[in-house]
């Protein structure tokens, strides 16, 4: 025995194995009895249960642990010894030359591919304008064109010829999606053109020209495994009708491109990307290609719309940091970071530099660029990928089983799926048990907003054509309903008083600071003025404390013992103010109601809901 293994078995001596029955009795003893499901069992959107700890054992009957990087299924990326990606930045062309010197201003500060928003058909010599200085075999250029597809790529084509490009190796996408039109539109999709597009673009073999949204459904309000599962539908729905055209696998894989939306979800999204180059290997390579390479899932990330927030705006940052750090561990090949501002506006210049900044801090500082697959051999990752894939499957084989994407698309399936775990959300949402930090929990209550917002801001984006006889999803933002609530509290007060809600705090400190901290946070989220006071001896002194500040609320706060007296005073005296008790008193809730007092906020009210009554009351239309 050399002296390395000498040391490990010293080391290993001194801390003998714990096998997982002695964890879960000492558990189980120190949850006194409570019930270990409900309390440490953490039930997903996704219908995953995620335990509260993973040991080696878990991934004792994981297929693909067998695998190394760069190795069908490609579970663990498409690179061998690295997990580098390419910074994303689009880029909307109204005016060229101003297009082109945002394009050369960006790529100069770390950006490497670039995604052209087209508002309208460009001739070959503005293309040939809008490239100049761009060398477009080096920097990847997306085309973001909502129709006219062949016309932009003839006309792109000939730009690059005539700069001499290596179409060989130019890099980037048009982004033909005409399923993804289907479910945003609700007209039927032709697929004729894909081949055309495939055939303009033979000279480009690094050029993507069929692009899968999974965004589109992740920003309706879908599950991970929705997205997933129903973006492995779609691709399958191309396969299959381009095969039958006279393509051959090898040539369509290679033309593909998946978008997924990140979202907040940590974990989650990490081994969302991971299933999902699974699955899409997998799903290649039944349709028996000459060269397993091709089933490599090329993956373009976006931060999530679905999550950011007007209010607290820059919390954003926050989330689309984690975001990137969650598509990157999972082995994205590019990445978009939104700016913070661009659910609002268009994206400010520090919004658009912070958003470039933390893709760069992820590479140069944080070196995630440098390791293949670093989530690998995680016990929680490795078996939520698992957990991920299966789960995905299962909506992908329901879709299949209702005659494909298109037919499960004109049944309603795909839309009353995402509809249902939307409104589940949006529930959640509501109750505060799905967090939007800065917006239904935690409000800066020194906030105001004074930007003139348009309404449509707060709605969800409709594409419906008036010709189609199907539903459609409609992207939205989670917080739209709690913003437009607090937004038109805003709007009052730019010609009214802002409401008040006054803590009257009475009797047991330690209640009494723990409801109206709760309280506080509460009206807030309304828009509403607070004032927390320190406590007061007896309820005319409080009522009278709450009328000089000219509360429009008062709220009581302090024990349930010491409600059944003190709340009827506080209502007797209160006048016009509503009176509202932090708490819900079960023993004396009847004989308070009995007594005038009808508002009762607590830890299970629809916050929502109990928010736009008090505006209804308070006259904030």
């Amino acid at each position: 025995m050399n002296s390395k293994e000498t040391i490990s078995k010293r080391l290993f001596q001194e801390f003998p194995p714990v096998s997982t029955s002695e964890w879960e009795d000492i558990i189980i003893k120190d949850l006194k009895g409570a019930d270990y499901e409900k309390k440490l069992v953490w039930n997903t959107n996704e219908g995953i249960k995620v335990k509260p700890y993973y040991r080696a054992e878990d991934l004792e009957n994981i297929q693909h642990m067998g695998s190394y990087p760069g190795e069908f299924p490609y579970v663990r990326g498409n690179s061998t010894n690295n997990n580098d990606w390419l910074i994303r930045q689009d880029i909307i062309v109204d005016d060229i030359k101003e297009a082109n010197e945002k394009a050369l201003f960006v790529l100069g500060r770390g950006v490497e591919s670039i995604g052209f928003i087209l508002t309208e058909i460009l001739s070959v010599k503005e293309f040939r304008a809008l490239l100049i200085g761009i060398i477009p075999d080096v920097v990847e250029i997306n085309l973001v064109c909502g129709s006219h597809f062949d016309e932009v790529l003839i006309n792109f084509i000939a730009a690059l010829k005539e700069k001499k490009a290596n179409l060989k190796e130019v890099k980037g996408s048009i982004t033909y999606n005409p399923l993804t039109e289907m479910v945003l539109t609700g007209m039927s999709a032709d697929l004729r053109e894909a081949k055309k597009i495939m055939e303009l673009t033979s000279e480009l073999p690094k050029f993507k020209t069929l692009v899968v949204h999974g965004s589109i459904f992740h920003n309706s309000g879908s599950s991970a495994v929705e997205e997933l599962g129903f973006s492995l539908a779609t691709a399958a729905e191309y396969l299959n009708q381009l095969t039958e055209k006279g393509i051959s696998i090898d040539e369509l894989a290679l033309k593909m491109r998946f978008d997924f939306a990140v979202g907040g979800n940590y974990f989650m999204e990490i081994a969302k990307i991971r299933a999902a180059r699974m699955l899409w290997a997998k799903m290649v390579a039944a349709y028996n290609p000459k060269d397993l390479k091709v089933a490599q899932m090329f993956v373009h990330s976006t931060t999530s719309s679905w999550n950011k927030t007007v209010y607290d705006s820059y919390v954003n940052m926050l989330r689309t940091t984690t975001e990137a750090m969650s598509s990157v561990i999972g082995g994205t090949d590019s990445l978009t970071v939104n700016a913070f501002d661009e659910s609002f506006q268009t994206p400010s210049e520090f919004g658009e530099r912070i958003a470039r900044n933390q893709q760069l801090l992820l590479k140069e500082e944080s070196y995630l660029d440098k390791v293949a697959d670093p989530a690998a051999g995680s016990y929680y990752i490795e078996s939520l990928t698992a957990s991920i894939a299966e789960e995905a499957w299962k909506i992908f084989l329901a879709t299949e089983e209702k005659g494909g994407f298109i037919e499960a698309l004109k049944a309603g399936f795909v839309q009353d799926t995402i509809y249902a775990t939307a409104q589940k959300r949006d529930q959640d949402i509501a109750n505060r048990r799905e967090i939007f930090l800065g917006t239904n929990q935690f409000p800066n209550f020194n906030e105001k907003l004074e930007l003139n917002l348009d309404e449509e801001i707060f709605e969800a984006a409709d594409f419906s054509s008036q010709k189609s006889r199907m539903k459609t999803l409609k992207p939205y933002r989670g917080a739209q309903a709690f913003e437009a609530l607090r937004y038109k509290t805003d709007l009052f007060a730019r010609e009214n008083k802002r409401p008040m809600a006054f803590m009257l705090t009475f009797g047991n400190v330690g209640m009494r600071k723990a409801r109206a901290t709760f309280a506080s946070n509460f009206f807030a989220c309304a828009g509403f003025e607070v004032m927390d006071t320190n406590g007061f001896k007896s309820a005319k002194e409080g009522v009278k404390a709450a009328k000089a500040v000219r509360a429009e609320i008062i709220v009581i706060c302090s024990s349930d013992e010491e409600y059944a007296d003190f709340a009827p005073a506080v209502k007797t005296l209160s006048g016009d103010a509503i009176v509202v008790v932090a708490g819900y008193p079960k023993e004396i809730l009847e004989d308070l109601k009995a007594k005038g007092i009808q508002h009762f906020i607590h830890v299970k009210s629809n916050v929502l809901e109990t928010l736009k009554q008090f505006q209804m009351e308070l006259g904030i239309k």
